[in-house]
């Protein structure tokens, strides 16, 4: 994937033609994977972009505080100094401005391509708890299943909190563990059973399918989808 720097807009030559063609070049990169339904870490990417773009153009003296902890401490002194720059050069100024509303722009434009494209492989999973749901859901077992093929993915599953900008998030860790092939003694119930036997560090975890009848690349969509799904209806059904 064609990638952009973390301070792509502040380097090298400001031109906003230049700037223009390095941007279209990355989004249309990006829109080729949307239009294979691969989502991530592209997603994630375009979104990581549009935010530094925002917090630089908000107010430098918030730089350090809403820009992605990923940023060193050269390429933060590199921004400050750019917004000296900025200050001291009118045509500079309106450059960068234009480049910024331009980039803003067309990365939410592609944002919501693919924003359009997650909702719509979120609907089409469907979430069952496996027998009873013990009162700890912190950690268990998500059978994930599309319709591609009769395999069952099992994977550990455990949920995090992590804090930022004075607000806190769940997340989530999963590990694949095995597959099973779908039959009639491999149900969700005896996968349960089985991953019991087998692995005692948990003899009463929660488990949950996640299921879908369509198929989407399982690395790139379905299973950063099913996490999040997963983190949503454990936090919205709890035990």
């Amino acid at each position: 994937m064609k990638a952009l720097s973390d301070t792509w807009f502040a380097e090298g030559y400001i031109d906003f033609e230049l700037k223009k063609y390095t941007l279209l070049a990355y989004l249309q990169e990006i829109n080729r994977y949307f239009n294979e339904n691969k989502l991530y870490p592209q997603l994630g990417d375009v979104v990581f972009h549009y935010n530094n773009l925002l917090a630089f153009k908000e107010n430098k003296q918030f730089l350090q505080q809403h820009f992605p902890k990923r940023l060193t401490a050269v390429n933060m002194e590199k921004l400050q100094l750019l917004y000296e720059q900025m200050i001291a050069d009118d045509e500079l100024m309106e450059e960068l401005e234009n480049i910024i509303q331009y980039s803003l722009q067309k990365m939410n434009n592609t944002i919501r391509e693919g924003a359009e494209i997650y909702e719509f492989v979120e609907e089409q999973l469907n979430i069952t708890p496996v027998g009873l749901i013990p009162l700890d859901v912190q950690e268990g077992y998500m059978l994930l299943s599309d319709g591609r093929a009769s395999d069952t993915l099992v994977y550990q599953y455990r949920l995090t909190i992590f804090e930022r900008h004075d607000e806190r998030y769940r997340g989530i860790h999963t590990e694949y563990i095995s597959t099973y092939t779908r039959n009639l003694a491999h149900t969700s119930n005896s996968i349960k059973t089985d991953l019991i036997r087998h692995r005692r560090h948990l003899p009463n975890p929660a488990v949950y399918t996640v299921e879908t009848d369509l198929v989407f690349p399982l690395t790139e969509t379905l299973l950063p989808v099913a996490k999040r799904c997963l983190v949503k209806y454990i936090t919205v059904n709890p035990a």
